[in-house]
């Protein structure tokens, strides 16, 4: 089962710790789609004309109603993809600080600017929305995938449609239900539950004005091409195989624990987890050593409980996939230093692995593994762990490790080729900083301000006199 299951014209979710089903959902019919999409719009017509401070005061209120409901709300996330609970609540929080600081600095950053223009006249620029935005998202954060561009969209005026991943509906319909009942109109935000061939109906209908998309490099060409022949505007979050270097002064502690919280966070199901470990040669063997024994230690177990460190995949073809991974890259010559095999229990369990010489031509190399395995690659110096980095054709976050922060802070801004860049330590998403990609991991950027100016018309009103 891909994502989800469908049976008798339902969507399924099953349990990754279990392998067994929680719930079934009705698929929409044609016409409920069609009428979904005429609602938000119709919702969309009076939204625009509420002021920003309005709109940010009920995105205030979305993100209190998130606290409120944060033991319900990560508990299913946990029970349909597998994320230990406290990892969801942690993702929860994240959610209602967006929600915070998008109601705190909206109004200011989609606030109509003035410009004085030559002969005299004065220019406006006017941050207008467009209508009604559709958004195609992945399973790994139910949650914050949905809140990131649901609510700068919000605040920016739009209508906002959902077409989450089959395998967490239930996560989705939820936020759906917290949203209204924290005071958001009627029809503004949808989920909606549908098929890949409704999908591209939502992509082409008229009143749909734009797309944006999470998920993988191959999804983002295929929705970046419907959504292009539509003439609709795009923005892609896509994946990437991150690679964190360690040069010869790093802190050798202070890497090894936050490269392997890094590789493991989420279940290791994280777009811009730390996947690949680039070492110069000076310290390689030692950070090695360190690292596969911390990698060790990482314990799999009940994601419900707080002993785990990792929870189970989020689905059995995933896990499958991620092994057929590390088996070709075996085949290519990287060696397993620990893990690398499927645990004989029930659901969808993968234990820590370290992969060491990992090399051009190997998934572990060229492409992004999706859960708990690193790919250990050692650099001669810096120069070249710089270009090893680079050696790829995803571009979306990575981290340098050094006590040389002035050396770092340069790398970082005129060599690494990435949309972001962690110093001396793993990070994921903050509301105040954009997120975003380069290469094969999409364009666009969403938090900090980004975001909300994304699908809004830029409109030029020239005075002439």
């Amino acid at each position: 089962m891909a994502d989800g299951a469908r049976l008798d014209n339902t969507l399924t979710t099953i349990n990754p710790a279990t392998g067994k089903e929680l719930e079934r959902y009705p698929m929409m019919s044609d016409s409920e789609v069609e009428q979904a999409v005429k609602a938000c719009h119709e919702a969309f017509l009076d939204w625009r004309h509420v002021s920003l401070q309005d709109r940010a005061e009920r995105i205030r209120a979305i993100g209190k109603a998130l606290k409120d409901n944060r033991k319900e709300l990560s508990e299913l996330m946990t029970r349909e993809m597998g994320k230990l609970v406290k990892q969801g609540e942690q993702e929860v929080d994240l959610c209602a600080g967006i929600c915070d600081w998008t109601a705190a600095n909206g109004p200011e950053e989609l606030a109509t600017e003035t410009r004085d223009l030559e002969n005299g006249a004065k220019g406006r620029i006017a941050y207008a929305p467009i209508g009604v935005i559709y958004g195609i998202q992945p399973w790994n954060f139910p949650t914050y995938q949905v809140i990131r561009y649901a609510i700068a969209n919000l605040m920016a005026g739009n209508g906002v449609l959902l077409k989450h991943a089959e395998s967490v509906t239930g996560s989705g319909l939820l936020i759906e239900k917290i949203f209204r009942e924290a005071g958001l109109p009627e029809n503004l935000f949808t989920v909606l539950r549908i098929s890949h061939d409704q999908s591209d109906t939502v992509i082409d209908h008229t009143l749909v004005r734009g797309v944006t998309l999470t998920g993988s490099a191959a999804a983002g060409a295929v929705i970046a091409e419907k959504a292009g022949k539509a003439l609709k505007k795009t923005v892609l979050e896509l994946g990437s195989n991150d690679a964190y270097i360690v040069l010869e002064d790093a802190d050798l502690q202070k890497a090894v624990k936050q490269c392997v919280m890094g590789r493991v966070y989420n279940n290791g199901e994280t777009c811009v987890a730390a996947k690949r470990f680039v070492v110069v040669d000076a310290i390689y063997d030692r950070f090695r050593d360190a690292f596969v024994e911390a990698m060790k230690d990482v314990k799999h177990g009940d994601p419900m409980g707080s002993e785990a460190d990792i929870g189970p995949m989020a689905r059995e073809d995933l896990r499958n996939d991620l092994h057929e991974q590390v088996e070709k890259s075996v085949a290519g010559g990287a060696k397993i230093l620990c893990g690398g095999e499927i645990p004989e229990q029930d659901g969808w369990w993968y234990p820590a692995t370290v992969l060491d010489n990992v090399t051009p031509g190997q998934p572990a190399y060229d492409d992004e593994l999706f859960g708990p395995v690193a790919s250990l690659i050692r650099a001669r110096d810096a120069d070249d762990a710089i270009r090893i980095a680079n050696d790829s054709r995803f571009g979306l976050g990575g981290g340098i490790f050094t006590t040389d922060t002035d050396k770092a802070i340069k790398l970082a801004e005129k060599h690494f080729d990435t949309g972001m860049v962690f110093i001396n330590g793993f990070g994921l998403a903050q509301p105040d900083m954009p997120f975003g990609g380069v290469k094969n991991s999409g364009y666009g950027r969403e938090h900090g301000g980004f975001g909300m100016k994304e699908f809004v018309n830029v409109k030029a009103i020239n005075l002439m006199g």
